[in-house]
């Protein structure tokens, strides 16, 4: 039996035969050529050969994985006409006089490493779809064929990594899991297996020395491996080759238990969150961008707690322009088809940083400029954003969320410029809509004029992350102090009452949109405390509503006060 370790993106166990998936790396050829501008033809007819058939392969995703995974289809139509990219391979050809196929390949391994070599998580990951895209390119210069993995069974699909291409082409009843040596949590592999709710495993090759990953990361990519028997336990981060008797019947009885839980959880879809004894809550997700929208609905969600619009901000080279933020917002509230979306102002700064934005460096980012405080500090950036916003809210049912508010000046300062916006909507003949208008509770400040600041909004929403590390004066972002960062923190869960209470008293309701909100160990202390709205990952939602189904609040307050009080 061979173990190999690595990163959970998805849990559950899958069993079955192992089929390696290894791509046709052949080594590109550097040739001279006598015409240059012969070749940069064959480029451009390449590119255009290419550009088809990304389009016929987002055609064919949206049909198959739905809308959030076929966009990556769309960027990688974007990336092959870019224009830097592009002026790379002219510039190797001209320069070098050589064949296009050997220019291609040095400017997608430029540009891969350019990637790679970059802080950000999200741009690290666009390395992969560089590489995709060149890969694709050699193929069409080269004649070949650019199709997928086959299989007449249902296999655990190990490979190096996984290009989106190569991902969307697979027969998804023929994959019981994926395990990759690299990737993230951020690849495409991973968003895909969640899309798909398959157990997947993601850069196994961290947890083996130097040694190990000159022998093909462990013999993970070894031939030998192809058909033997194998056993993905994601809960555990494990993949098991050939697994003793007795821990296979242990690894098929948790599976059993697994689709078990899932089975009773899907009874629950469509249920009311209602508690035994008649309490409600509301149950919402958070989602990064549009492209979430699918695992929000096929999870039941009542509506979307927190969509961070920062992320718009960040995939872009200069500041999103209102049309570009209207239509995403419009498809976001029509797609949810009168539920609430909640939509959070542009929140960068501490550790989201846009460049263009030109912000001087700080010593302590996480106090310093971001939020609110950047968008009343350039209210042309801000009045952008409400523009938007307000006019896809005809749409649908959209509430705006303003993040990092820690007086009432300043959520009187952005009420003039809301009727500063709406004056212009009017006088300009534009149809919009002027929807909820809350704050999140972020700082121990806002948590000690939450009375005053409920008179001045229609709802409450508790940044349960920051509200943590600036209660506990610990910076989230340091491994070093994962052992202070408590969120459990009698202090953390007593401001989270406070606000509740004082929301009420003013008559608006108040929600958790922080990672807290997820811990099914507090879910019946939110309820006992009157929490109105919880908004967690989409996967979160199901196993939530189970805990609210069967507690009777009442009952529980009395259990609740005692440890309160203790």
């Amino acid at each position: 039996m061979k173990t190999y370790q690595g990163k959970s993106v998805f849990g559950g166990i899958a069993i079955g035969k192992i089929h390696v998936y290894k791509k046709d790396e052949k080594q590109v050829k550097r040739e001279k050529v006598e015409n240059p501008e012969e070749e940069i033809a064959r480029y451009m007819k390449a590119k255009e050969t290419a550009g088809g058939q990304l389009q016929q392969l987002y055609e064919k995703a949206l049909k198959e994985v739905g809308e959030a995974n076929a966009a990556i289809f769309e960027v990688h139509q974007m990336m092959l006409e870019d224009g830097g990219f592009q002026e790379s391979v002219e510039n190797i050809i001209r320069t070098q006089k050589v064949n296009a196929e050997y220019a291609v390949a040095s400017a997608g391994d430029n540009f891969a490493q350019m990637f790679a070599a970059m802080e950000d998580e999200y741009m690290r990951a666009r390395s992969a779809d560089i590489k995709d895209i060149s890969e694709r390119l050699l193929k069409v210069l080269g004649n070949e064929s650019a199709g997928g993995f086959l299989s007449s069974e249902p296999v655990i699909i190990v490979a190096k990594d996984l290009a989106p291409s190569e991902t969307v082409q697979m027969d998804k009843d023929k994959v019981l899991s994926f395990v990759t040596a690299l990737g993230s949590a951020n690849s495409h592999t991973a968003i895909l297996a969640r899309t798909m709710g398959i157990p997947a495993l993601v850069n196994v090759a961290a947890g083996m020395s130097g040694e190990d990953e000159k022998k093909e990361y462990g013999g993970l990519l070894s031939d030998e491996l192809e058909g033997k028997l194998g056993v993905v336990d994601a809960n555990a981060g494990i993949l098991y080759v050939e697994p003793e008797t007795e821990l296979l019947k242990e690894l098929e009885k948790k599976k059993q238990e697994d689709m078990e839980k899932k089975e009773l959880l899907l009874t629950l879809k469509g249920r009311e969150n209602v508690t035994l004894d008649g309490q409600k809550l509301m149950l919402y997700a958070n989602i990064g961008n549009s492209k979430d929208l699918g695992l929000a609905l096929q999870n039941d969600a009542g509506g979307i707690g927190l969509f961070r619009s920062e992320f718009i901000y960040l995939e872009k080279e200069d500041y999103p322009t209102e049309e570009e933020q209207f239509s995403i917002y419009k498809t976001v509230a029509e797609t949810m088809a009168g539920k609430r979306v909640i939509i959070r102002t542009l929140d960068i700064g501490a550790d989201k940083k846009c460049d263009y934005f030109n912000m001087e460096p700080e010593e302590n980012p996480a106090l310093g400029y971001r939020a609110i405080r950047i968008c009343l500090d350039r209210p042309q950036i801000f009045k952008t954003q409400l523009r938007a916003l307000f006019r896809a809210s005809v749409y649908g049912k959209i509430a705006v969320m303003y993040p990092m508010i820690t007086s009432v000046w300043e959520v009187r300062k952005i009420k003039e410029i809301v009727a500063e916006v709406c004056d212009e909507l009017k006088e300009q003949g534009i149809d919009f809509s002027l929807p909820e208008q809350g704050i999140m509770i972020e700082t121990p400040a806002a948590v000690m004029v939450s009375r005053e600041l409920a008179k001045e909004v229609d709802f409450f929403s508790i940044g349960t992350n920051d509200l943590t590390q600036y209660t506990l004066a610990i910076d989230r972002q340091n491994p070093r102090l994962d052992a202070f960062y408590d969120p459990h923190h009698p202090a953390v869960l007593r401001m989270i009452e406070m606000v509740v209470d004082n929301a009420h008293k003013e008559g608006i309701w108040a929600g958790i949109c922080g990672e807290l909100g997820a811990d099914t160990g507090l879910t019946r202390d939110f309820l006992a405390m009157g929490v109105d709205e919880l908004s967690v990952s989409p996967g979160s939602i199901l196993p939530i509503r189970k805990i609210v189904l069967e507690t009777d609040v009442k009952e529980y307050r009395k259990e609740y006060r005692k440890m309160a009080e203790s």
